[in-house]
């Protein structure tokens, strides 16, 4: 294999809180329609026996309901429910590339996938189990279901996939990240084909439990499809949800030998670090605002060239604040006049996943040529003074999308896509 130029989409995958198929996702995204509700993953109305008050302040999660992974797995309670879902979107995104994995030269394909915690029931049902009934009650699959690696490595044992594997682990970032570093190993001619996303399933007591000791996360539980707010005034916090959004990336070359059906092309890729807090953005957006003309200027765009930017938007006071300062910094005059989008008003935050179910939205958006709205955005935030398509969708042309993912430890991640020209 050799050196390739460009680097194209050719299949999309998603199973997300608002949608378990493409239709489904893009029709609810297009009309608003949120996936926000109660949490029943476990009993958030638990109560500290000791004082009664509730011990979880947030109820609220986009959940991916009616989900039956026997359908497809044999065994499936083998797999953690985050490899269940990047088996079931992975298998979706190969379909619609037209990729029949028997027919395929395994060695020339490869997986990346981006998990910020691998399965965190496993993690807690163990940690019980080693509690109150001790060790030698735990599972021998109980170690390999919380390995990070073990998901993009379930979805290559499931196909048969031997080329390059890697988990990419950035937190809120991981799976841009991890699209971006298949983009650049089908450039350096390591594979053909990438399977390249995230998956995440972390709606636990332990995670949502912790999320809030950080005062993070949404207390709207009364109106849980109201809860995720970006870039409004009375945003409190982020909306945890799940899922996994899968890319079936090839190198140019491949595409058209096989004759496949193009849906974007990736341009370019920036990375960078806040090298600042654990937790905290940098306030001035410097690096985040670097990541994004890097990716830019490697994808040899300017910002009039800019169609729409589908936002990392977290509903948190400082996320969308600084997100807001660095998207001005960089397209300058621009800023203004630039669509912004945010997939989590709908859906919520699908921590490390989020990129991967918002690079889906940003392909859907270049082939239907629309914007989604940002839902809930009813009263801006005046410095979050951009176009960020309140309540509405928007049908414009949709040429150039920039993908924007920020992370804990100040992980930054950009992607340029564009609509398929030859």
């Amino acid at each position: 294999m050799t050196y390739s130029d460009r680097v194209v989409i050719t299949g999309l995958g998603v199973i997300a809180p608002n949608g378990r198929d493409l239709a489904s996702f893009n029709e609810n995204l297009c009309k608003g329609a949120s996936g926000v509700g109660p949490i029943t993953r476990f009993d958030p109305m638990a109560t500290d026996p000791r004082t009664g008050e509730f011990q979880f302040f947030s109820r609220i999660a986009g959940e991916v309901r009616d989900f039956h992974p026997e359908a497809f797995l044999q065994k499936a309670n083998r797999y953690d429910r985050a490899s269940q879902f990047a088996i079931y979107a992975a298998r979706m995104a190969l379909a619609q590339a037209g990729l029949d994995t028997a027919s395929v030269n395994h060695e020339e394909v490869g997986v990346v996938m981006g998990t910020g915690m691998g399965d965190m029931h496993t993690v807690e049902a163990g940690v019980s189990i080693l509690s109150n009934r001790g060790a030698h009650h735990l599972s021998p699959t109980s170690l390999p279901k919380v390995l990070p690696s073990l998901i993009p490595g379930n979805v290559a044992i499931f196909f048969g996939l031997n080329g390059p594997n890697l988990a990419v682990s950035s937190a809120c970032a991981s799976t841009t990240h991890a699209v971006g570093e298949a983009f650049w190993m089908l450039r350096r001619g390591e594979a053909r084909m990438m399977v390249a996303g995230g998956a995440e399933a972390s709606i636990t007591p332990l995670t949502v439990g912790s999320f809030a000791a950080l005062r993070v996360m949404s207390s709207r539980n009364s109106e849980p499809e109201r809860a995720s707010r970006p870039f409004d005034r009375d945003r409190d916090g982020f909306v945890i949800g799940e899922g996994s959004g899968m890319l079936v990336l090839e190198t140019l070359e491949s595409a058209k030998a096989r004759g496949a059906e193009i849906w974007a092309e990736i341009l370019g890729y920036g990375l960078t670090c806040d090298a600042f807090h654990v937790s905290s953005m940098r306030p001035d957006g410097t690096q985040c605002a670097r990541a994004i003309r890097l990716a830019m200027d490697r994808a040899r765009v300017r910002p009039d060239e800019i169609s729409c930017i589908n936002a990392h938007a977290t509903s948190t006071r400082m996320n969308d604040v600084v997100e807001t300062n660095a998207i001005r910094e960089v397209l300058g005059p621009y800023a203004k006049t630039t669509p912004v989008s945010a997939t989590k008003s709908m859906i919520g935050h699908l921590l490390s996943a989020a990129g991967g179910v918002e690079l889906v939205a940003s392909v859907l958006a270049i082939r239907h040529q629309v914007v989604h709205p940002t839902i809930n955005l009813e009263c801006p935030d005046p410095e979050c003074d951009l176009d960020c398509v309140p309540l509405q969708a928007r049908e414009q042309r949709v040429e150039i999308v920039l993908k924007n993912s920020f992370g804990f430890g100040g992980q930054n991640a950009v992607l340029v896509l564009r609509r398929w020209r030859d």
